[in-house]
């Protein structure tokens, strides 16, 4: 049974970058983008648009929310969100057996500007045992 999940804009333009946006579509349902709500006026004192209203969304839903930066992961966890982030979204994809490594996506990411922290990538390769 696929999980529900809000998404924000750095998750999509990444895997779609890559053109793996369908990795979102196997492993979750629905996939909603989120539009404005209550919350998101506070949540920009913090936030960019998007992380916000992602955010927001998240909180009034009670879904998990994919997020990759620092800052907005720290908000929604205070809120007491789930949250997963892009190379989690791959690693959730390898388990699954959707993709077989996540090494060339990583590559592809950051080939394509998406930032990952030496650390995080090295992280990300040892739990996909790669």
């Amino acid at each position: 049974m696929k999980e529900p999940v809000v998404v924000d804009s750095t998750c999509l333009i990444g895997l779609d970058r890559i053109r793996r946006l369908d990795i979102l579509t196997a492993l979750f349902d629905p996939i909603t983008v989120p539009p404005e709500v209550a919350l998101v006026s506070a949540l920009k004192l913090l936030l960019d648009d998007g992380e916000a209203e992602a955010v927001a969304l998240a909180n009034v839903r009670g879904d998990r929310i994919i997020l990759d930066d620092r800052q907005a992961r720290s908000v929604a966890a205070k809120l007491g969100l789930r949250v997963i982030g892009t190379v989690g979204v791959l690693l959730r994809a390898k388990r699954s057996g959707i993709i077989s490594a996540i090494k060339p996506m990583l590559d592809d990411l950051e080939l394509n500007g998406f930032h990952l922290s030496s650390e995080l990538k090295k992280e990300a390769l040892r739990l996909a045992g790669e």
